[in-house]
C-alpha cells in the first residue's frame, strides 16, 4: 500500500501531472471518459509533497472502499486522512451531494402544469404578498410538465419592465418546449392593464418566431383572485 507523507506536510504538488492531467483529459476526451480517481483528484485539487494529487486519490479510494465507502464517511473521518484535512474534505462531500440531488431531481417526477388554477395556486404562495411586482417564466417540458420556474424581473409598487428578449433567453436555457409567464398585482385587482395586454403579445409573437409557444399569462393577486389571460381570450390558444 502506498505510503503517505504526514498531514503535516504543507509542500504540496499540482493535479496536473506530466502533460495530460484529469483536467486536461477531461477538457479532450470529456467528463464521462474519466476514473474514479480520476473524478477524485480534480476535486481534491492538490497531493502533497512525494505524492501526486493521482495517487493520493487512489489511496484515498482504496482506504475507504471506494466512492460509496466515501459517501458514508462523515467530513472528520475524512480529514484525518493523510493529505486530506478539513476543507479538500467538505469539497470532496460537497461534490458527492451534488451528485445525489442532480440524481435525484432528474428521475423525480415533474408536476403536470395542466390549467390556470393550478398556476396560481402554486405561485398566490409565493408571490401574492410581495410588495412589487416580479414576473416569472414557467418553462414546460413536451409534456406540460413543470421544467423550471425563473424570476425575469423585478420592479416597482407600480409595475416593472421586461421585454420578450428577457422572456426568451430563459425559455431557450431551459430548453422548454413551451413557456407561461406568472406576475402578481400588488394592488390587489388581479385585472390585467393594457401594458399587461401589450406585454404579453409582444412575448407571443417572439416565442412563435423561435418555436416555443406562450400557452397563458397568469396574473395573482394579494386577494387569492387571479387571472388568465388565455381563459380571458386575451391570449390565443397556442396552435
Amino acid at each position: 500500500m502506498l505510503e503517505l507523507a504526514p498531514a503535516h506536510e504543507n509542500v504540496l504538488e499540482t493535479l496536473t501531472v506530466g502533460p495530460r492531467g484529469p483536467r486536461e483529459r477531461a477538457l479532450e476526451e470529456g467528463i464521462l471518459m474519466l476514473s474514479d480517481a480520476d473524478l477524485l483528484a480534480i476535486v481534491l485539487g492538490t497531493g502533497l509533497v512525494g505524492c501526486s494529487v493521482f495517487r493520493l486519490a487512489n489511496e484515498l479510494l482504496e482506504r475507504v472502499g471506494g466512492l460509496e465507502g466515501l459517501g458514508r464517511l462523515g467530513p472528520s473521518a475524512i480529514a484525518e486522512i493523510p493529505g486530506v484535512g478539513t476543507a479538500k474534505a467538505l469539497r470532496l462531500l460537497a461534490g458527492l451531494e451534488i451528485g445525489r440531488r442532480s440524481l435525484m431531481r432528474s428521475i423525480r417526477p415533474r408536476p403536470a402544469v395542466c390549467n390556470s388554477a393550478a398556476v396560481a395556486a402554486w405561485f398566490t404562495s409565493r408571490l401574492s404578498w410581495r410588495e412589487y411586482e416580479e414576473l416569472w417564466v414557467i418553462s414546460l417540458d413536451g409534456r406540460n410538465g413543470l421544467r423550471s420556474a425563473r424570476r425575469v424581473a423585478q420592479g416597482g409598487v407600480h409595475g416593472l419592465g421586461v421585454t420578450p428578449r428577457d422572456v426568451l433567453r430563459v425559455a431557450l436555457q431551459d430548453t422548454a418546449a413551451a413557456i407561461i409567464l406568472v406576475h402578481n398585482h400588488p394592488s390587489g385587482d388581479p385585472a390585467p392593464s393594457d401594458a399587461d395586454v401589450a406585454m404579453t403579445h409582444k412575448v407571443a409573437e417572439a416565442c412563435h418566431v423561435v418555436g416555443v409557444p406562450l400557452l397563458d399569462h397568469v396574473i395573482v393577486s394579494s386577494t387569492g383572485q387571479y387571472v388568465s389571460l388565455l381563459d380571458l381570450g386575451i391570449l390565443p390558444p397556442a396552435v
